[in-house]
């Protein structure tokens, strides 16, 4: 009669296992939570790299991947409204354009990184988006300069409390749409 294993041989073999999975958890956990969002963004194509092929506003572009050419909404971050159908230009949203564009002018090399969602409701692709070239961080830039106002949507927060910070910094310091816009801060975000 063979002799099945008890409950002893199977703690004994997955006891190795467990003790990885423990290493792994504390591992990540122990990583600070902008790291572990660039981790969990699978690429997006490759590396996540793209080429811009224009700037649609100040926080959408359009980006070629290796699997075709994609909208992109910026995360985090919101640019006063300057193509929205229906939507009158609204203050500082030319600039805000502008901005984008000397940033990302096309045939820019840029690295795209995704947080929880993939879409917004849209079908523009969500990403963080950073310049190959100086690993320039252009969400953090627009809210930094004042172009832009923080846009945090759950679960997409990764660098919520950063943006935060830039933006209360450009308010306090009057930067862009700030001092140039003072009804914004009233203005619901646009959120498109």
């Amino acid at each position: 009669m063979a002799t099945m294993p008890g409950p002893t041989t199977e703690r004994r073999r997955s006891a190795p296992m467990l003790i990885a999975l423990a290493v792994l958890v504390a591992v990540v956990a122990g990583r600070p939570l902008v790291q572990r969002a660039r981790d969990r963004s699978a690429p997006l194509s490759g590396p996540g790299a793209g080429i811009v092929v224009r700037v649609v506003d100040g926080d959408t572009v359009d980006v070629r991947l290796a699997r075709g050419q994609e909208r992109v909404r910026l995360l985090g971050v919101d640019t006063p409204e300057t193509v929205k159908p229906g939507t009158p230009v609204q203050c500082w949203g030319p600039e805000a354009s502008r901005h984008t564009k000397a940033l990302l002018p096309a045939g820019t090399r840029v690295r795209l990184v995704r947080d929880a969602e993939v879409r917004d409701r849209y079908g523009r692709l969500l990403a963080y988006v950073w310049r190959s070239r100086d690993d320039r961080f252009v969400n953090a830039d627009l809210v930094a300069g004042g172009w832009a106002r923080v846009l945090s949507i759950e679960p997409n927060t990764a660098y919520a409390s950063a943006f935060a910070a830039a933006a209360a910094k450009a308010r306090a310091e009057g930067r862009g749409l700030w001092g140039a816009c003072p009804a914004v801060e009233r203005a619901p975000p646009a959120g498109g």
